[in-house]
């Protein structure tokens, strides 16, 4: 194995133990690595990087970016053990990241997604795509974690729920609502019965018994979106799994303000619940609804009128 292909497993092994995953890392440093020892060179310059970054040639400019900014990682990582090494400068390819608009539901569109789930056949099916639905809009949890519970996850009694193997690499505990550990019991007693000897120890399950997937949950989430008749907002805004975790949030930051309660002081309770990494994460949400803007706005103002 070569120096180069070392640095990226001792790299790759850092940052991992600090919580990333580094999926995309995973697969593309190892052809980067392949392709600078193809040039001859036994180190990143930015002649190479750049080479690498903006292939395929008919790549889409954020492609491109994103490949560069894997470079860029590792190139840092790799100058401090040989100095010969060049980090691309940050002005070359810029991450030009656009977050997608959120599609903030209604309650009655929530209703309507899971009353569509009723619809789903088989029964099972049904029942896991109706309590799914509900979890993610009462937690704020992302699809992925939802999936991923086990039947030991849910402590009935204290009524918690503990989240393992998040985004980051960090396990977390959701309390729930009395009225949810009713639904999750409800749904759990119906997927016993439905599916006595299930194959995987999963909370949710599939009509034979297995985890659900992750892309088969967006595909009926689609079919979920079409029988409630939800239509998009805008070209850029259309109902997504996703959005229940952005209209969770937005609503939890309008009811503090409407409350009068300290939102800024208490950003960092809603990124721990949340599971964000850093609390910078949840404040984009302050921008995601024109509601949110406003009472924001309305604060500083009141505020600033207080001064002397």
């Amino acid at each position: 194995m070569s120096q180069l292909h070392t640095a990226v497993d001792d790299y790759l092994g850092v940052r991992r133990a600090l919580g990333f995953k580094l999926k995309r890392e995973g697969r593309l440093l190892p052809q980067l690595v392949a392709y600078l020892e193809r040039a001859g060179a036994e180190t990143i310059t930015t002649e190479l990087a750049l080479a690498w970054a903006t292939q395929p040639p008919d790549g889409h400019p954020a492609w491109w970016a994103e490949r560069m900014g894997i470079v860029r990682g590792f190139a840092r990582h790799l100058q401090t053990l040989d100095p010969a090494t060049q980090v691309p400068p940050t002005g070359l390819l810029p991450r030009q990241a656009r977050r997608a608009t959120p599609f903030l539901y209604s309650n009655a569109e929530v209703v309507a997604l899971m009353e569509a789930a009723r619809e789903l056949r088989p029964p099972l099916r049904a029942a896991t795509y109706e309590t799914l639905v509900g979890l993610l809009a009462v937690t704020g949890m992302r699809v992925g974690e939802a999936i991923r519970l086990d039947r030991d996850d849910l402590d009935w009694t204290k009524g918690l729920l503990t989240v393992r193997d998040t985004k980051f690499g960090k396990s977390r505990q959701v309390p729930l609502h009395p009225s949810t550990v009713e639904a999750l019991a409800t749904y759990a007693r119906l997927r016993d019965q439905l599916c006595p000897q299930p194959i995987a120890q999963s909370f949710f399950v599939s009509v034979v018994g297995t985890r659900l997937i992750y892309n088969n949950v967006h595909l009926t989430f689609l079919e979920l979106v079409r029988l409630a008749r939800l239509q998009r907002r805008t070209a850029a805004r259309r109902p997504r799994p996703h959005d229940l975790r952005h209209t969770f949030a937005v609503r939890t930051l309008l009811d503090w303000y409407r409350a009068g309660l300290e939102v800024e002081a208490r950003l960092p309770l809603l990124s721990t619940y949340l599971g964000h990494f850093h609390p910078r994460h949840t404040y984009w949400y302050l921008s995601a609804a024109p509601e949110l803007m406003g009472l924001a706005g309305q604060r500083l103002q009141d505020a600033m009128g207080q001064l002397p």
